[in-house]
């Protein structure tokens, strides 16, 4: 079975800076794209990043580029979201995805890792 497991998450002030990781099992992690997605409350789930399995390209939602790096170690089968200066605006559950390609919907999904930024 596929297993997407996030951690990191945690309360930050902000302007401060968290580390994401999603690792990975039951699959050929080097086949798979990873994307980042989060979900505040009464909002809708939105796409935050994405790196690719074919080439590493690397994609960003407009809120996050500058501040947010997705990379990723197919050594570790680990994704990793590296966030700088978070905003309050920020602060979600955060879930990791994998599908062949960085798509909208993807297959699989981990459980989810919060994000709380305090102003």
């Amino acid at each position: 079975d596929v297993q997407l497991v996030e951690s990191g998450g945690g309360l930050v002030q902000a302007g401060g800076s968290l580390r994401l990781s999603c690792a990975a099992s039951g699959l050929i992690f080097g086949d798979y794209s990873i994307g980042w997605f989060r979900q505040a409350p009464g909002k809708e789930r939105e796409g935050v990043s994405c790196i690719s399995s074919s080439d590493g390209s690397a994609y960003y939602a407009n809120s996050v580029k500058g501040r947010f790096t997705i990379s990723r170690d197919n050594a570790k089968n680990t994704v990793y979201l590296q966030m700088n200066s978070l905003k309050p605006e920020d602060a979600a559950v955060y879930y990791c995805a994998a599908d062949r390609a960085c798509v909208a919907q993807p297959a699989y999904w981990g459980q989810g890792t919060q994000v709380t930024v305090s102003s």
